[in-house]
């Protein structure tokens, strides 16, 4: 690991931090409803000296859903109970605005040019020009496959909740509560070899 670099614990948002709203978007601190097990999980990263860093995509601004002051009004929120909770809040927060353009949702073929969006490592990258990061020491994590892809195109290593395909993360739980005893190890491995990539463990 290059010691002139921080490492750093990159977090999604929706279905990491908070309940993802199914077909929806949280648009207000109403909506925002905290996953119980983030809180231990921020403070073991917290406690291992990585840098954290919340890297979101919050199409619901493009759409005219919410605007960015009431994203910056929901994230104050979470920040303040974040160190309520834990002693400690996000480094930094990264947040792609625009909407999703991608073939998947019918639109225009691939992912426009430029956009911010994961699985593009576009916030990844900006985080390591403000902060230098050593990716090689570093984790993504999320619930979709767009959060790896991004985390493994910046050179991170990845973690997915959720039900997916081995080869799809480096590790892959089903739950924050199964990912949380194999923490201690993740946190001082310098590889994600002597780890196996589809672990499965129940709650």
């Amino acid at each position: 690991m290059n010691t002139s670099l921080r490492k750093t614990f990159f977090f999604d948002r929706d279905g990491i931090v908070n309940q993802r709203i199914v077909g929806g978007y949280v648009t207000n601190v109403d909506d925002f409803v905290f996953i119980p097990d983030i809180f231990p999980l921020f403070r073991m990263v917290e406690d291992a000296g990585f840098l954290t860093v919340l890297v979101t995509n919050q199409q619901g601004i493009g759409k005219g859903l919410m605007t960015e002051d009431d994203l910056t009004t929901i994230h104050t929120m979470m920040q303040k109970r974040l160190r309520n909770e834990t002693g400690n809040a996000f480094d930094d927060i990264y947040f792609a605005g625009e909407r999703d353009l991608s073939s998947k949702s019918g639109c225009c073929g691939d992912i426009m040019a430029g956009s911010r969006r994961k699985p593009s490592p576009a916030m990844l990258l900006e985080a390591h020009e403000h902060w230098g990061i050593d990716f090689t020491a570093s984790w993504m994590l999320g619930d979709s496959r767009s959060d790896a892809e991004a985390g493994r195109a910046a050179g991170a290593r990845t973690i997915l909740v959720g039900d997916f395909l081995p080869d799809e993360a480096d590790i892959i739980v089903p739950s924050l509560r199964a990912l949380l005893p194999l923490m201690p190890s993740l946190l001082v491995a310098e590889t994600a070899t002597n780890i196996s990539a589809n672990t499965s463990l129940s709650l």
